[in-house]
């Protein structure tokens, strides 16, 4: 046996492997693990420069892997006002965190501010471009809401993104107009793509640095190994910077990279397939977005079949975003669209979200080989709200997980982040209780075991991106990408499963961060 670079023995390892499901030591040589095993053998693999971690009994899981987030969209939080539930509870104090940051800054500078949720305001709206103006008169005002699916907008910036009472609502998108005069309020709905690329400034080449520099010590102390980056605003320069992010060693964690559809020939012009590049940065699907707005679809059917037809024949994974039954369902139709033309065997094409889907559409979508990418921390951070909006026909088909499980999908875990935060053990806490932060259960049929909810966000995961051979387990051969937790979130109480610290990332069997 090859001495080994590292190891981790008095462990309690949960492999995620069929083949040895438990082990008390594993071994690693170079970035690939070399032995899984009891414990007896440390003194077969322990050689002279050996670096070895006594995990005293602690737990080892495969590195968590977030199937579905927004690496860019999380700099850009990171780095904006925060007005989230747990800093503001009115628009009175949504004015007044944007009046202190406008003293900060010169006139003319745009005020970024995130997270607002209408729900949790004392005023139970969305503030208005009248409530921005009042507030920084002299600086253009974006804020996002949690959602990521509206925005507001002062006047200074309503005027520089062009939206005037003539403006034309755009395909899939809605401009709010006041009653009185017709003008735009300043609230946007599906818009906050079009501001972010189209209208505010580009972050410099420091600040993004320095973005990125933040975005990768969380997202080691969360644990998560791999990102699968979700944005369809995602193109050829965005590969082209995350490989300078990766090469520089900025960004340690293994990133699959999705891109829109509208890119997809930038990447046939370079010479790009489907699973370009390496582990630490490889290309993935073509994402599209499906909206619904006033009950069109956007794209139109017909629109989006052809795109997902031209997106399988050039031999890509397709990863569409669907949220309500009518998205579900012209998902749906899209890959059964392409199944009637080509196979569907191997392809794994994706539902990202799937957030409502009824019986009769999952009787359909289990035919298709189809994978689903849920987001379990909804339920948490927003299920309070769901109870309190949806109507309880909708709030049947929320967010199923033992559904799809039972119908034999593979479900894989993700965050959406910077919708909603990223910590995998949050996720794995609300997938196996259906618990929201308020406490309230949210369809407990629909909860799964702790066992399975790990799997969503390693194995997986892995398989969703196509990479579950090199990763998504601990087993001899794999990369060896593991978190050492504080606790086993196989045998606590479900309840304590959030609370889970984790002590230590590992990755290419290197530590790259630790308490």
């Amino acid at each position: 046996m090859p001495e080994a670079d590292l190891i981790l023995h008095n462990a309690n390892v949960i492999t995620m492997d069929p083949a040895c499901p438990t082990a008390g030591l594993v071994a690693v040589r170079g970035n690939k693990i070399l032995l899984v095993a009891a414990g007896e053998e440390l003194e077969s693999v322990r050689g002279a420069k050996s670096k070895v971690i006594d995990c005293q009994g602690k737990t080892v899981v495969p590195g968590f892997n977030d199937a579905h987030c927004h690496i860019f969209g999380f700099i850009r939080k990171l780095r904006s006002l925060d007005l989230s539930p747990s800093s503001v509870g009115s628009i009175a104090d949504i004015k007044a965190a944007i009046h202190r940051q406008a003293q900060s800054l010169p006139p003319g500078q745009w005020l970024i501010g995130t997270d607002y949720n209408e729900f949790y305001l004392a005023e139970k709206r969305h503030p208005n471009r009248r409530d921005l103006d009042e507030a920084a008169p002299d600086h253009p005002v974006v804020l996002a809401h949690r959602s990521l699916h509206a925005c507001v907008l002062n006047s200074k910036a309503l005027s520089l993104a062009g939206i005037t009472r003539e403006t034309p609502e755009p395909p899939g998108a809605l401009i709010e107009r006041e009653l009185d005069t017709a003008e735009p309020s300043g609230l946007l709905f599906e818009m906050v793509g079009y501001i972010r690329d189209k209208v505010l400034p580009p972050p410099s080449e420091e600040e993004l640095a320095e973005g990125m520099a933040l975005a990768n010590e969380h997202y080691l102390a969360m644990g998560i190994t791999s990102l699968q980056e979700a944005s369809a605003a995602n193109d050829y320069a965005r590969w082209q910077t995350l490989k300078r992010f990766k090469q520089s060693g900025q960004l340690k964690s293994r990133v699959s990279m999705m891109f829109g559809f509208n890119s997809l020939s930038q990447f046939r012009q370079a010479g790009l397939a489907f699973g370009s590049g390496d582990a630490q940065l490889r290309l993935g699907g073509v994402k599209i977005v499906l909206n619904e707005t006033r009950g069109n679809l956007q794209p139109p059917p017909d629109e989006l079949k052809g795109q997902a037809m031209s997106a399988h024949r050039a031999g890509f994974q397709l990863a569409v975003h669907c949220v309500e039954p009518g998205t579900v369902e012209a998902a749906i139709a899209a890959l059964e669209h392409i199944a009637g033309r080509s196979s569907l065997a191997g392809r794994r094409h994706r539902l990202e979200h799937c957030s409502e889907c009824p019986p009769e559409l999952l009787k359909r979508l289990k035919n298709l080989e189809a994978m689903v990418v849920t987001q379990p921390p909804f339920v948490y951070y927003s299920g309070e709200r769901y109870l309190a909006t949806l109507s309880p026909e909708r709030q049947r088909w929320l967010y199923r997980i033992r559904s799809f499980l039972d119908a034999g999908l593979v479900v894989a875990g993700s965050s959406d982040s910077p919708v909603a935060s990223d910590n995998p053990l949050v996720g794995i806490y609300a997938a196996v209780s259906r618990r929201a932060e308020s406490g309230q259960e949210l369809l407990l049929n629909e909860a799964v075991s702790a066992e399975e909810a790990l799997a969503m966000y390693t194995a997986s995961a892995a398989r969703a991106s196509f990479e579950e051979d090199i990763k998504g387990s601990i087993a001899p051969g794999k990369l060896a990408d593991m978190v050492i937790l504080s606790a086993d979130p196989l045998k606590v109480p479900p309840e304590q499963i959030k609370d889970i610290r984790v002590e230590m990332t590992i990755i290419d069997g290197r530590v790259a961060w630790e308490v």
